[in-house]
């Protein structure tokens, strides 16, 4: 942890009555700066070395204390940022970051400006994609709230609940209210973790997140078999089309983001070895023959790039996450061309072929907890609601087996 506090006093500024203030020397990532505690000495009332506002000091009753109190103020922040550490948090946030997580006082309070300070941190990360979420759930809770201040400790199971009726009220279903309170979930658990807010207050203990089943994504053995077997040429509207479904296939169901900034760096002794974007979890996957021969036209493609496939256009994260927006719109557009090709009636989007990766791994009986690693899921739970069960003609032979 590369990351320390010092105090000191600011001889560089002194005020008009001859006093410098006493700071907290932060030091982060190779960069420095100073946080103010409201305390100003003369320079003879204080001890470099010791760190330590000298005896003779006359300025209080009690000097004891006062260091006390001092040493209070650098204990605290050293806190924050040990939590921090623990958290894995520290080492994503700037100086200025780290800065407001020590002294905002106000946002330990208000979950609207930590969740926008976790927005900041989010793009700093160029995880735009979840940042884009924070903002969608800070936006809804504001517009729920009409413009007044969120705290986190007004965050019960009574708020969650009244909240969970006024979105269901409007004519909203129960996947996206689970995709708010997800992130309101997220959000305060990152609270947690920073020391701001007492894991006793946590609401979703008592709160249950629901969801209510949607429409099959995966699609069946015989249209992945058509998908991999279709006779198209390299100047057909549908050949990229194919080639990102299947290599997300090949690659335990990628999703399209993570698809988008895989490098050549990750292709290693015919292995793909990186880290999705969205949890950060390391992936090791063996490069088959037919996946081999798609990644290979792609480097022979883009040989100045450093990214397998040509997805992003600029450097700007921002400007890169529109990139992706862009090119996963065309993407779906022409898996309804390349559903047409294959006699497949069933809506294919982009998050087929990592559902249809899940289903196919449950058929060739992968243990589940396999698949769940697999496709890098936190929980089995997750895992159990990307399958849903056993598609219905397996159960049918099941079924015949059982009468014989």
């Amino acid at each position: 942890m590369n990351t320390n506090v010092v105090i000191s006093l600011d001889t560089r500024r002194p005020k008009k009555d001859g006093t410098c203030p006493l700071i907290m020397r932060l030091g982060h990532h190779g960069k420095t700066t100073s946080i103010p505690i409201g305390i100003s000495l003369n320079e003879k009332d204080w001890d470099e070395k010791k760190r330590t506002v000298k005896k003779s000091y006359v300025g209080v009753n009690s000097v004891t204390r006062l260091n006390n109190q001092i040493q209070k103020v650098k204990s605290d922040a050293m806190d924050i940022i040990l939590k921090l550490h623990e958290a894995d948090i520290l080492q994503t946030l700037s100086i200025t970051s780290l800065k407001d997580r020590i002294t905002q006082k106000d946002v330990r309070d208000s979950f609207f400006q930590f969740a926008s300070q976790c927005v900041d941190e989010l793009i700093e990360a160029h995880r735009v994609g979840t940042a884009k979420s924070y903002k969608g759930v800070i936006s809804v809770l504001k517009d729920y709230r009409k413009g007044k201040d969120l705290l986190f400790k007004e965050i019960t199971y009574d708020f969650l609940a009244r909240f969970d009726t006024h979105h269901k009220s409007k004519g909203n279903g129960a996947n996206g209210l689970a995709v708010y309170m997800r992130t309101i979930r997220a959000i305060y658990n990152k609270a947690i973790k920073s020391g701001l807010v007492d894991k006793d207050l946590y609401p979703f203990d008592d709160y249950k997140i629901k969801t209510s089943p949607t429409d099959k994504r995966a699609l069946d053995g015989e249209f992945l078999k058509k998908i991999i077997e279709l006779d198209i040429p390299a100047n057909h509207i549908c050949y990229n089309t194919r080639n990102y479904f299947l290599a997300s296939y090949m690659m335990y169901g990628m999703n399209f983001a993570d698809m988008a900034y895989l490098e050549k760096s990750s292709m290693v002794n015919g292995r793909i070895r990186y880290r999705r974007r969205k949890t950060g979890k390391l992936y090791d996957i063996k490069i088959t023959p037919p996946l081999e021969k798609i990644l290979v036209h792609y480097l022979e493609q883009n040989p100045e790039s450093k990214f397998v496939f040509p997805i992003l256009k600029r450097e700007d994260p921002v400007l890169r996450d529109k990139d992706i927006q862009w090119a996963r719109k065309r993407y779906n557009k022409k898996l309804k061309t390349l559903a047409t090709l294959c006699g497949i009636d069933s809506n294919l989007t982009s998050y087929v072929s990592r559902h249809s990766f899940a289903t196919q791994a449950m058929l060739h009986e992968i243990p589940l907890a396999a698949i769940s690693t697999m496709l890098g899921h936190s929980s089995l739970k997750t895992t159990e609601i990307y399958l849903k069960g056993l598609p219905a003609n397996v159960l049918d032979d099941y079924n015949e087996k059982i009468l014989g």
